[in-house]
């Protein structure tokens, strides 16, 4: 059963940011990080502090390409219980208040595969999930999940890095919708920011092969950051420094405050990105 993704929430979302002349400013944490019910908290309250568009991290016990700060989220959630069922969970009761915010899980293929990619894909999209991004299914791999989730009506949003280069472009754009996601930094998450104007040249170099919207993140921790980067993204996406926030907390509650009050100064600097 096909689905048309003409007007998406992720499209409308995009194409109002555009109007606006604003990046989305894209927030990730991850799901049951510390625990459930904080998460959930975390979760509801991101759209009203100004995330535009949610990545949910679905956690896995392998998380390579992600820093530290990252892994020991997924590993947090998957100590306090969480699974696929709660992770999908959570995002059908967001969208009991909230049905305009795109929502994109980020993970690994293993925990979709485990769980069944037919019965992921029916849920998913049952539950109000907008997006996915697995970051260790290369193109080549097409046919296993991001056709099916196409054909669902979910986008398959990839990342490009500064080693992908002209030969291998076309392969990463194919069947990529929603938005590319521009990993400015090779190495892992959270890492050392390479300078905005060689990432602003990177990105346009990329716009000569696409009219997708490109998000940049990798290495965003501060307001500033995030207006600089937002001067000529797409989106800016903002995690380490998120999650950071839940790791340092005292309490799980704290957490969630700090996690919003990063989000609306984050929100506060791209919303004036371009003034």
């Amino acid at each position: 059963m096909t689905h048309t993704t003409e007007s998406s929430r992720m499209e409308r979302r995009f194409a109002a940011l555009k109007e606006e002349n604003r990046p989305a400013l894209v927030t990730f944490v991850t799901a049951g990080d510390p625990d459930y019910a904080s998460s959930l908290d975390t979760l509801l309250g991101l759209p009203e502090a100004g995330a535009d568009v949610i990545e949910l991290g679905m956690p896995f016990t392998d998380p390579m390409a992600d820093g530290p700060a990252i892994q020991l989220a997924s590993q947090r959630a998957l100590a306090a219980g969480q699974d696929m069922l709660k992770t999908l969970q959570m995002v059908r009761i967001l969208r009991e208040q909230d049905q305009d915010t795109p929502l994109v899980l980020m993970g690994y293929y293993n925990p979709i595969y485990r769980y069944g990619v037919e019965r992921f894909l029916e849920e998913a999209a049952e539950a109000g999930v907008d997006g996915l991004i697995v970051v260790d299914l290369p193109p080549e791999h097409d046919a296993e999940l991001c056709e099916p989730a196409r054909d669902a009506g979910i986008h398959f949003i990839r990342l490009a890095t500064p080693t992908t280069d002209a030969k291998r472009l076309p392969g990463v754009l194919n069947n990529t919708s929603g938005f590319l996601y521009y990993v400015s930094s090779t190495g892992v998450t959270g890492s050392a920011p390479p300078t905005p104007e060689k990432v602003e040249q990177e990105v346009n170099a990329i716009r000569a092969h696409t009219d997708i919207p490109i998000g940049v993140g990798f290495g965003i921790r501060t307001p500033e950051q995030a207006a600089r980067i937002g001067q000529f993204a797409d989106g800016v996406v903002v995690g380490s420094a998120l999650v950071d926030c839940i790791a340092k907390a005292d309490t799980p509650e704290a957490g969630t405050q700090a996690v919003l009050a990063l989000t609306r100064e984050l929100a506060a600097a791209v919303r004036t990105a371009r003034t």
